[in-house]
């Protein structure tokens, strides 16, 4: 008996896929942490200025910005199962370049490309992953997806420390993001095409031999569900009514991490200004980064129990309510500071999973890749001035106020979501991209009706 897409129980072939999808951020946290323990033996070693620092530091999320919106168009065109690994395979040959430098631009260079790959692999890898996952998981694989950012750079931390004891160490650590990189494209190797997209580009046969690989005989494209006919770009499709959800998506992942990255980039500068200077700075800074982890592990356990809408509701509430609780706390007790900072760590983390789970369901095949690396390319702008802002608005406008204006950012994603965050738990994959019209005469369909009688 066959089973279609969105309904099929989950296989170790999801398993699979999920895992081998979550290499993209794994390697972007790695990345984006081991140069700060480099930069101990890199700056005095090639003489960098101030200026250098930062480019060295900051040119990787410079790469990723274009590398999102690419990496989505390049796999809405030519296909996810190709990319899957060229994106990588660039990173491999880069990381271990970066090995042989003596001069600081060639190293700006690599790492901007570094991140050029990096960033073109969340909108492949989340697309192929999307729209191979049953409706019933896809929140939670999508949502487990962002874990893996936190896990590669306690990795690059761990890695990062045990090389700081050789000399010349920081070539041994920029280099070694290639190892993991290697692993992982090797274990991709094999991976099929999205049987959706080979559909969308008229390639019904490869299709079917697909999903007859991944589910056995007797499911075909007609067990896809319906979907979005007309293959177009994606500023038509944009005009037709799916811009109010790429605002949607570029607007609360904007407030998300805004105050997210600053907390995290200037962890221990707010602790020390909010008086927990010295080893409480630090030691509070290494906890709040594993609470991070801990609130994006239980948004995914609730993503699917509670629904997205009120996920990403109460999280950015909640969260809200503890950055404006830091505003006011300034003079609080080092115990209160700490719990309100724990707080914010945990609770945010609904909307960090709902940054990959709601732009992969509210676009269509088509356009998926497109929509997830444009709204990710668009976030960094707001991510990036915000971050720039931190160092200023804490010397400008004391703690309390830099607290309170994040909590004021944070309120606008409540407000931004309540006026336009759907809910979409338990739809297939067709009717979540589906626009409010379209998507209920997806539901009425007889086809689909007749599937999901044959399947349930």
């Amino acid at each position: 008996m066959s089973q279609t897409l969105d309904d099929a129980a989950l296989s170790p072939f999801h398993k699979r896929l999920a895992i081998l999808s979550s290499g993209g951020p794994f390697l972007d946290g790695y990345i984006l942490s081991i140069i700060g323990v480099a930069m101990i033996q890199l700056t005095p070693e090639l003489g960098l200025s101030a200026n250098e620092q930062g480019l060295v530091s900051a040119v990787a999320l410079i790469g990723i910005f274009f590398g999102a919106f690419l990496g989505g168009w390049l796999t809405d065109k030519f296909g996810r199962h190709l990319l899957f690994t060229i994106d990588l395979v660039a990173l491999v040959a880069c990381s271990v370049a970066q090995a042989f430098v003596h001069d600081v631009w060639w190293l700006i260079g690599l790492r901007l490309l570094i991140g050029v790959a990096v960033g073109a692999d969340y909108p492949i890898a989340t697309s192929l992953l999307a729209e191979f996952t049953p409706r019933r998981w896809r929140g939670k694989l999508l949502g487990a997806y962002v874990c893996m950012w936190f896990v590669g750079a306690a990795a690059a931390y761990v890695v990062g420390q045990f090389l700081l004891t050789f000399d010349g160490g920081w070539r041994w650590m920029l280099a070694s993001a290639a190892l993991p990189g290697l692993i992982i494209i090797l274990l991709r190797l094999g991976t099929p095409e999205s049987p959706r997209w080979l559909a969308k580009m008229g390639r019904t046969d490869e299709a079917n031999e697909v999903l007859a690989q991944v589910y056995g005989p007797g499911v075909t494209v007609a067990d896809l569900g319906e979907e979005q006919t007309q293959n177009v770009g994606v500023a038509a499709m944009l005009r037709s009514g799916y811009g109010k959800r790429m605002a949607f998506i570029t607007l609360f992942w904007t407030f998300s991490i805004i105050p997210l990255f600053a907390v995290y980039a200037f962890g221990p500068a707010i602790l020390e200004a909010l008086n927990l200077g010295g080893d409480l700075a630090h030691i509070g800074s290494a906890v709040i980064t594993i609470l991070f982890l801990v609130g994006c592990v239980v948004a995914v356990f609730l993503v699917d129990r509670i629904g997205r809408r009120k996920l990403i509701l109460h999280s950015f509430g909640w969260s809200a309510v503890a950055l404006i609780g830091l505003g006011l706390a300034t003079g609080a007790s080092p115990w209160l500071i700490m719990a309100l900072f724990a707080a914010y760590a945990v609770l945010i983390g609904g909307t960090q999973i709902m940054q990959w789970v709601y732009p992969n369901e509210l676009f269509p095949t088509e356009i998926r890749g497109s929509a997830v690396g444009l709204a990710s390319s668009l976030s960094r702008i707001g991510a990036a001035v915000g971050t720039y802002l931190v160092p200023l608005a804490l010397t400008g406008l004391g703690i309390g106020t830099t607290m309170l204006i994040g909590g004021a950012v944070t309120l606008a994603g409540l407000l931004v979501s309540l006026a336009w965050a759907p809910e979409t738990r338990g739809l297939t994959l067709a009717e979540s991209a589906a626009l409010p019209a379209r998507a209920t005469a997806v539901r009425k369909s007889p086809q689909l009706s007749m599937v999901k009688g044959k399947h349930s």
